[in-house]
């Protein structure tokens, strides 16, 4: 039996359910005419009659009726999982695989995703968290988290963010001993906190501009860290100065645990961006991820 009989086979089963050439047509979306045509053609392939035809009635044959007994419950299964693909269309559910920092995890990601998945018990997420610039396609996540100016071209990307920045902060005690740098040159004769990047294995060069002069600072110091909850828990103790993200040290300026220096140095990073490749059909599951990250105004 070739592929395209099987056309032929569920046009067969839907006569002989309805017993009627001029219902199954209309139910079919095809003329009488042609359904007979068709059904004739699949008795020839087979040899064997499958309908008794008169002018009033048509119903099965021996050959017809073991046929839809066989047939029958087979495309009724199909026709169920079909009905299972919509309700899974309508109510999402699966696996999610996200790439991000630390920093999007738990400034942005975790503060959105946390008010919404209580309402979709089937979408499970699973978040891996690095500082690494991963090939998402490679390895089989679903989507990454990443700065708007580092998504590949070849990527949808959404804005889940607003613009934010790296800001040099200390703590008092450590400032008692040291001098306030003025410019980003003077962190040189500083204690720094370094930020090692997962993705190069180098260390991050402090990026700073002002008035269009940019200036990249490479710094020293007795510490080196991947994650920056760890920069600021060591900046917290006196260590010296980090470049970390003003938004998770602004309870801790504010409450003066510590001063920030070189503000006006700072320029602002273009937001963080959830990115999947154009070329993937969307899954339900992504779907209510997407929508719950995504930046609102």
């Amino acid at each position: 039996m070739l592929r395209e009989d099987m056309k032929d086979l569920l046009w067969f089963v839907e006569v002989a359910r309805e017993q009627s050439f001029t219902k199954a047509a209309a139910t079919l979306g095809t003329s009488q005419s042609t359904l007979s045509h068709t059904i004739k053609q699949l008795e020839t392939r087979l040899g064997v009659r499958l309908l008794t035809r008169t002018t009033r009635s048509v119903a099965t044959t021996e050959a017809g009726e073991r046929l839809l007994l066989s047939i029958g419950p087979r495309f009724e299964g199909i026709e169920a999982d079909l009905a299972n693909l919509v309700a899974f269309r309508e109510k999402p559910s699966g696996t999610v695989r996200l790439t991000l920092s630390d920093h999007a995890l738990q400034t942005t990601v975790w503060p959105k995703l946390g008010k919404v998945l209580s309402r979709y018990p089937d979408v499970k997420v699973e978040l891996y968290s690095d500082n690494g610039m991963r090939n998402i396609v490679e390895e089989r996540f679903d989507a990454g988290v990443r700065l708007g100016e580092s998504v590949d071209k070849d990527m949808i990307a959404v804005r889940i963010s607003p613009d934010w920045r790296l800001i040099a902060v200390a703590s008092p005690a450590y400032f008692a001993r040291h001098a306030a740098p003025e410019t980003p040159k003077d962190l040189v004769g500083h204690s720094c906190i370094n930020h090692r990047q997962a993705t190069w294995g180098g260390l991050y060069a402090w990026e700073f501009e002002q008035d269009g002069r940019e200036l990249r600072v490479r710094v020293e110091g007795q510490l080196t860290f991947n994650s920056s909850v760890a920069m600021i828990d060591a900046t917290l103790q006196g260590y010296g100065i980090a470049y970390v993200p003003e938004n998770l040290v602004a309870d801790h300026i504010a409450a003066g645990r510590l001063v920030s220096v070189l503000t006006d140095w700072s320029p602002p990073f273009t937001g963080y961006h959830l990115y999947y490749p154009s070329r993937r059909q969307m899954s339900p599951a992504l779907a209510v991820v997407v929508d719950a990250l995504r930046q609102r105004g």
